[in-house]
């Protein structure tokens, strides 16, 4: 759970120079016009944020989901749907926005993974408890109507992020899903078998 809180650091520092340093933002930040020339701007906008209350409600998110999904997959499977989440949102938003930031992409990815892989965990959206697939469908329908419905919010780098998760989820899901009941998933194959055989059924 070290990387999900390494993360949360990074975009939290990234903040501070933000407002401390001039300019930091506007060299970082997602341009779509500039990704050619500075490909790197579609990481480094997954760490930038527009103001504290964007940063707070992306860092609380990916604290918590950033924590469960890591302790299911592990480090590296965790940052590679976090990483990959984020980039394909950045490359998906540079066609549709002038400009964005935000880990809004990365996080939905996460999101996305844990819907598939813990789909009865217990969420709360707008103080409403909910089973995960129901609120990954929620998020789903708010993003989709925000496309029509400008707000400043990059709605199609939610939707990518979400779907990218939803994606990897189903990938994961015989290593690392959960039944209802709460029983792990586990694929036994068939050497595994036949050496059981071999052990009991004399």
């Amino acid at each position: 759970m070290y990387s999900t809180f390494i993360l949360v650091g990074i975009a939290v520092v990234a903040f501070v120079i933000q407002n401390v340093v001039g300019g930091f933002t506007q060299s970082f930040a997602l341009v779509s016009a500039d990704v050619l020339s500075r490909p790197w701007i579609l990481v480094t906008s997954i760490f930038l944020h527009g103001d504290i209350a964007h940063l707070l409600y992306n860092m609380l998110g990916l604290a918590l989901f950033g924590m469960v999904l890591e302790s299911i997959v592990g480090r590296k499977q965790f940052l590679a749907v976090f990483f990959s989440g984020g980039l394909l949102a950045a490359i998906g938003s540079s066609f549709l926005y002038s400009a964005a930031l935000g880990a809004s992409g990365a996080l939905m990815a996460v999101l996305g993974t844990i819907a598939v892989l813990r789909p009865h965990m217990q969420v709360f959206v707008s103080f409403i408890p909910m089973p995960m697939w129901v609120a990954a469908g929620f998020w789903a329908v708010g993003d989709f109507v925000g496309l029509f419905v400008p707000s400043g919010v990059a709605n199609l780098a939610h939707l990518i992020g979400l779907g990218f998760g939803l994606g990897v989820g189903f990938y994961l899901r015989k290593e690392f899903g959960q039944l209802r009941s709460g029983r792990e998933i586990y694929h036994v194959d068939e050497k595994e078998f036949e050496d059981w055989e071999k052990k009991w059924m004399k």
